[in-house]
């Protein structure tokens, strides 16, 4: 038997590893179909479009919970960094909309009734909000403390928006009295309206036009009256709903008004000064339910793509976002346990904001547009 011949010297080598493709971060969350570590299976990778801390974020706990405190409106400033609430309890929070999503004031006994609508000052750091008790208040957000409070129409008054024309900021305030006052807005504004609209009965919802030439105004007769401020006198209507518009909302480039309804029925107007329909409606969408409460629901534009999307609350616990140029819906987005009566749309990303009669706001990310 011949024995084996000696093992060959083994062949020196270099260990090489294998470098790590460089891969771009991407934000995702990976969802796993099970939470036993010994079955990891990815479902789905959702891709982040957003700075949110996750995809949807809850505020809440800020307004009291033994008295009824529905959320009436709710609005970024015009950062997108903050968010202002007001409620039934008369009471206004704010809150940080990025991590850690810091309930940072609450805004207490500021009236004797609910707060029905707030809008952030364009030039300060001053908040505006009206009331069923017919009263115009300006708070000073750096103290606190409120600045001034006018009784400024002779009913509940249901809505506000303000607009900057030749560097001032102008306010208008609409009431059940069936009057549109224009107001100064600031620190040092007078408390005397600069002018009065007469619309002749309850108003419902205000908007400014791009250049605070014109005020659109929501009544209870169905139709959307335009006056040109500079004549104080009404120059057309809009016409097209069966039932009270809630609320009014100006696209990003001036050129269409948003309008949901008691009827249900969402109304988009062209209001350029050459339409091309002869009755102005652009789109008319249907998927957002007023329900039977009569509440007035407040509709937004989306920003951060130029407007290609509208969004309302419903009295279904949802809310619709809709894509304008096809009218398709694009969302029916949950959530909620009650009417969700606001939505406004972040001014720099995609992010939807939305609060509801249920006490709570929830901040939804949702798919980046492209922007136009």
């Amino acid at each position: 038997m011949s024995k084996r011949g000696p093992s060959p010297p083994p062949v020196e080598g270099v260990l090489i590893k294998r470098a790590k493709p460089d891969v771009p971060p991407s934000n995702q969350i990976v969802i796993s179909s099970s939470n036993d570590p010994r079955n990891k299976g990815l479902v789905r990778s959702v891709q982040r479009t957003s700075s949110l801390e996750a995809p949807i974020v809850s505020l809440a706990g800020a307004h009291s919970e033994i008295t009824q405190a529905e959320l009436l409106s709710c609005r970024f400033d015009p950062t997108g960094r903050n968010i202002a609430a007001c409620s039934a309890d008369r009471s206004v929070s704010l809150w940080r909309t990025y991590p850690p999503n810091t309930n940072y004031g609450l805004l207490s006994n500021l009236t004797k009734a609910p707060i029905l609508d707030l809008q952030w000052s364009l030039s300060s750091s001053i908040l505006y909000t009206v009331s069923a008790d017919h009263l115009l208040a300006t708070i000073d957000l750096t103290t606190g403390q409120r600045l001034r409070k006018i009784r400024a129409h002779h009913e509940i008054i249901n809505t506000i928006d303000r607009t900057m024309a030749a560097g001032t900021e102008l306010l208008a305030t609409g009431s059940d009295d069936g009057t549109v006052k224009i107001w100064e807005g600031g620190e040092e504004a007078a408390k005397q309206a600069v002018a009065t609209l007469e619309v002749k009965c309850p108003v419902t919802s205000v908007c400014w036009s791009a250049d605070g030439a014109n005020v659109y105004v929501g009544a209870l007769d169905n139709e959307i009256h335009v006056f040109d401020i500079r004549k104080n006198e009404q120059v057309y209507t809009l016409k097209g709903h069966t039932d009270t518009p809630t609320s009014l909302s100006l696209s990003p480039n001036g050129s269409y008004l948003l309008s949901p309804s008691l009827s249900s029925q969402t109304l988009i107007h062209d209001i350029r000064p050459f339409s091309p329909s002869p009755t102005r409606i652009h789109r008319v969408l249907q998927g957002a339910p007023a329900g039977f409460e009569n509440t007035l629901l407040r509709g937004a534009w989306s920003k951060d793509d130029g407007g290609q999307r509208v969004a309302v609350g419903g009295a279904d616990r949802t809310v619709t976002i809709w894509e304008v140029e096809s009218g398709k819906i694009l969302y029916k987005l949950p959530g909620h346990k009650g009417t969700v009566t606001a939505v406004d749309f972040h001014p720099k990303e995609p992010i939807i904001l939305t609060c509801s009669k249920d006490g709570t706001m929830l901040l939804g990310e949702i798919e980046a547009g492209m922007a136009i």
